[in-house]
């Protein structure tokens, strides 16, 4: 009987452990291959990521009825839920969201400015913050912490952050460029 060394044994695991990790993270990101193809500023190591076929959580969360068409971001109020819609109409990516204390009114709007990194309402960094409604002047948006918390929102105080987690906003960041169509539903 051959013997094996603990070299070899110790490589193989290792080999195991992170192909499983691997197969993990891609299931994870909920995002098909593709996702990110052929918009602006689309990076190919966001594409090279994507998973192949849709994530559970997509199958899961069907895309809301009368939610537009087209390329797009769905945003349901009730769902703390954002779905990103390629341009050929199928969900890339769904997730759950943290809202801030004012919410936008039920209707369709488009992405009004975008900024990498600032300073959320709360004092906290955030990044790929898109901006796309205002309701009784407060301006509502996405936007994720970069040390990767979600808000508790202070009720007396009148925000509109929309907190996703970092890898959530990348996507809707690459998405939702200037203009992009955002529909929200009850």
């Amino acid at each position: 009987m051959a013997r094996i060394g603990s070299g070899t044994i110790v490589a193989g695991l290792t080999a195991g452990a992170l192909a499983v990790i691997s197969v993990l993270a891609v299931q994870a990101s909920g995002t098909p291959a593709g996702a990110t193809a052929g918009r602006p500023g689309a990076s190919a190591s966001a594409a090279a990521s994507a998973s192949a076929s849709p994530s559970q959580t997509q199958q899961s969360y069907p895309l809301p009825a009368h939610s537009g068409s087209g390329l797009r971001v769905v945003y349901s109020l009730g769902a703390d839920r954002v779905w990103l819609v390629g341009d050929t109409g199928k969900v890339t990516r769904t997730f759950t969201v943290a809202p801030g204390t004012v919410d936008p009114a039920s209707g369709t709007y488009t992405v009004t400015s975008r900024t990498a990194s600032g300073t959320g309402g709360d004092g906290v960094a955030i990044e790929h913050v898109v901006r796309f409604a205002t309701s009784g002047g407060v301006i509502i948006g996405f936007s994720a912490a970069r040390d990767g918390s979600k808000p508790s929102p202070d009720p007396s105080q009148r925000t509109g952050g929309i907190r996703e987690r970092r890898a959530d906003g990348a996507a809707l960041w690459e998405l939702a460029i200037i203009d992009t169509k955002v529909i929200v539903v009850a």
